[in-house]
């Protein structure tokens, strides 16, 4: 038995489900980021993973649940649960609205995830599928930061869009160390998260890959300059997605915790358009 004394997860973080739910059905058939198919279809793409994903999440954190002695780390477990289980269902009417305007079978869609989640579930232990979680909800970490520390990634969004994704985010960031407290507790080696890591990395890169090409199947301009402007605006000057490198390569060290990146201050931002949560520095 183990408990998650030893977690530096700052005190104050409080996991706060906040039951949203978002009309964005109308900008859904539009290009709704800037007008623009490659960053819609971007922020789209990543929608397509989640509900499944979360679901995933959830399940592999539950199954040691019992092994869980620290009532602070169980708490957060049900904090977790339920801000995965909310941003499963919104991302699922997302997800389903998405598809009917672009004309595109969600089965699809999802089909390259469920095969790739059956044989993880077949064929990995427990304990594997808890690390492949932890690496997951790394990248959605440093994802949900760089959300707000550049936020020209949404600058021209719908601000309904927009305002989905921030919240995503905000939640993102308050749970980002409970499934990595689960794994330490439990016993879990460093090489076990670093060798999930590199795994995850390539399957997320490859199915963000893979929905986006399905998205933009009918654009009909220059896909060379359609993908070069869409690095660009990823991981350009003003990118998007730019500073990811440093806090991705952090996972690998021995000795990370995900609130190593203490971005408390930066997430407050948004409280006053979400609240419910108290992730100020002390």
């Amino acid at each position: 038995m183990h408990s998650s004394s030893l977690s530096r997860t700052p005190e104050n973080v409080e996991i706060v489900p906040r039951n949203r739910q978002f009309d964005i059905d109308e900008a859904l058939a539009t290009n709704w980021n800037g007008n623009d198919p490659f960053r819609t279809a971007f922020f789209d793409a990543m929608s397509i993973l989640f509900p499944l994903g979360e679901q995933f999440f959830i399940d592999s954190v539950k199954t040691f649940r019992d092994r869980i002695e620290d009532p602070e780390l169980d708490r957060r477990i049900r904090g977790f649960t339920a801000q995965e289980s909310i941003h499963r269902r919104e991302h699922q009417r997302y997800n389903e609205a998405l598809c009917r305007a672009r004309g595109i079978p969600l089965e699809k869609m999802e089909r390259a995830v469920k095969w790739r989640q059956a044989m993880a579930r077949r064929w990995l232990s427990a304990r594997q599928q808890l690390a492949g979680t932890v690496a997951f909800e790394h990248l959605t970490a440093i994802l949900a930061d760089a959300t707000f520390r550049n936020p020209e990634g949404l600058e021209d969004a719908d601000p309904k869009m927009a305002a989905l994704w921030r919240w995503h985010a905000l939640e993102e960031t308050e749970h980002k160390s409970v499934a990595f407290d689960v794994f330490v507790a439990i016993g879990g080696r460093t090489w076990r998260r670093r060798l999930a890591m590199v795994l995850v990395t390539i399957e997320f890169t490859n199915h963000v890959i893979r929905n986006m090409r399905l998205l933009l199947r009918d654009y009909e301009g220059s896909r060379v300059r359609l993908w070069s402007n869409g690095l660009k605006f990823l991981f350009g000057e003003r990118g998007a997605m730019r500073g990811l490198m440093r806090p991705y390569l952090d996972f690998y060290k021995k000795d990370f915790h995900p609130w190593d990146h203490d971005n408390r201050e930066l997430v407050s931002s948004v409280m006053s358009e979400f609240g419910g949560a108290t992730v100020n520095p002390m």
